[in-house]
């Protein structure tokens, strides 16, 4: 009889801070491919990190049979994270970069990425026509959008022949279509090779079809093994889901009372033939957009198609922003104000932000940090603004989590508190640029809530980017679409 690839017996980790409450046992047996499904704050991650070896055990065993002479976990497992999908694929990336023309100019090239990747040649040639990638290769990794992004890490993972590859929430901030092309892409691998794939997923809705067994993890408790039809028959995340939902319309979500008296302002973005290109490539071709104060807009459009470059000029994070016809709550851009005057009025989450902001510091000092529009804490909050940064907590049920660093938290968890750091300084503009991705179904239930709650307010403008209407706020009445330019 053949062992399984990875079991893990009756494993507790060293750390009593990232322990289980239980002793973990998992295997993965040859042929399948496993969705690891849990909330946000859950544990998938110290599960996945624990079948990886990277946590030390005290009790139990792991043992690996990859078939091969070297069973290293380093040599046949490959692992892309949250922050590898949204991230900029080598390691390096700050707030901004993506808009600065000189780091532009200096970033490499997708194919000088794969150069540094020693493997057969003829196999590599084979995976680029497998992913569809050859277009992409002589674009910059900076440039890259969040699907092209995601198919490189792929690339650059199978380039090293693992035996298993495990992707921590695969469908993240990809819009339908390229959703399904990586979806295909998994079964192709799954058909074409041995490598056996293992997904971390929030969501009942993100567990593709190629995946034959899921394990639950719940409350830091790692439940049986099942197979994917005994789970979608049984589970109760969604009818949970309907049920808060309901609540929610019954009893609207109470938040902490406003800061100030609201900006009133007929015009509060107006656009005019902007223009945005990096080299020959265009990304903006001669946009207009007017948005009136109290207005509920939705941004959306094809990965690629410039929804965050647009959200970058009217956040004053792009330089290129003061060469365009721009105006911001009724001043012409370029009249005189800094960025800090524009900013201090909208309220923006993002996953150019979510990505650069690795900080370790407390929960509640990245809350505090959207009062002053910085990337980690350098200024002191008064008394004040430290209460609401509580209420806020409390509002995206949080509070618990006040003092824990930032950098030890889930990615969902991570999401949550960049949201809360987006409402607390009562903006008048809401820019949320994916802000759902990455949250289990009850946390989208209640930040959908929330925003709901937020916009009733008065005289509140709201610019939301999403893939999925499912997704939308009942409030956003207003569509603005951005077209994909070759």
């Amino acid at each position: 009889m053949e062992q399984p690839i990875i079991a893990l017996q009756n494993g507790v980790v060293r750390d009593e801070s990232r322990r289980f409450r239980t002793p973990v046992n998992f295997t993965l047996e040859a042929g399948e491919h496993i969705a690891v499904m849990g909330l946000n704050g859950s544990g998938k991650t110290i599960l996945i990190e624990t079948l990886l070896g990277n946590l030390y055990l005290a009790e139990g065993k792991l043992n690996y049979d990859f078939r091969s002479d070297d069973n290293r976990a380093s040599q046949h497992i490959r692992y892309i994270t949250f922050r590898d999908a949204y991230g900029s694929a080598d390691g390096e990336y700050y707030y901004q970069q993506r808009w600065n023309a000189t780091d532009r100019e200096s970033a490499p090239l997708a194919s000088e990425m794969f150069d540094r990747v020693t493997c057969d040649p003829l196999e590599r040639e084979r995976i680029f026509d497998l992913l569809g990638i050859r277009g992409m290769l002589q674009k910059q990794i900076i440039l890259l959008s969040s699907g092209e992004l995601r198919k490189f890490q792929i690339a650059k993972m199978l380039l090293a022949a693992p035996r298993v590859l495990v992707v921590e929430s695969p469908f993240i901030g990809l819009d339908v279509e390229a959703r399904r092309t990586l979806e295909e892409l998994f079964v192709t691998l799954t058909r074409r090779s041995d490598v056996q794939i293992v997904l971390s997923v929030s969501s009942p809705a993100d567990i593709p079809s190629f995946v034959t067994h899921v394990c639950t993890v719940d409350g830091m408790r790692c439940g049986a093994k099942q197979t994917r039809e005994t789970f979608l028959r049984d589970e109760p995340f969604s009818r949970r889901r309907a049920e808060m939902t309901a609540a929610y319309e019954r009893q609207p979500i109470q938040l902490p009372p406003p800061l100030a008296e609201p900006l009133h302002c007929d015009e509060v973005v107006r656009l005019r033939n902007v223009t945005i290109r990096y080299g020959e490539r265009t990304v903006l071709d001669s946009v207009n957009w007017t948005i009136r104060g109290g207005d509920k807009w939705t941004l959306t459009g094809a990965n690629g198609s410039g929804k965050s470059t647009l959200l970058s000029l009217i956040c004053a994070d792009n330089p290129q922003s003061y060469a365009q016809d721009i105006v911001l709550f009724g001043r012409q851009r370029g009249s005189g104000e800094s960025i800090w005057d524009i900013k201090k009025h909208i309220g923006y989450v993002s996953p150019e932000m979510h990505r650069s902001y690795i900080k370790n510091i407390p929960a509640i000092d990245i809350v505090a940090s959207g009062f002053f529009d910085s990337i980690g804490l350098y200024l002191t909050p008064n008394d004040d603004q430290r209460a609401v940064c509580e209420e806020w907590l409390k509002t995206f049920e949080m509070g618990g989590l006040r003092d824990k660093s930032f950098v030890k938290l889930s990615s969902g968890e991570q999401r949550l508190l960049l949201l809360a750091r987006a409402f607390v300084k009562d903006p008048d503009l809401l820019i949320l640029d994916e802000p759902l991705h990455g949250l289990d179904c009850y946390n989208k239930e209640r930040a959908r809530a929330v925003i709901e709650a937020f916009c009733r307010r008065p005289d509140k403008t709201m610019i939301y980017v999403t893939h999925y209407e499912r997704e939308l706020p009942r409030c956003v009445d207003k569509k603005m679409v951005l077209q994909k330019h070759a």
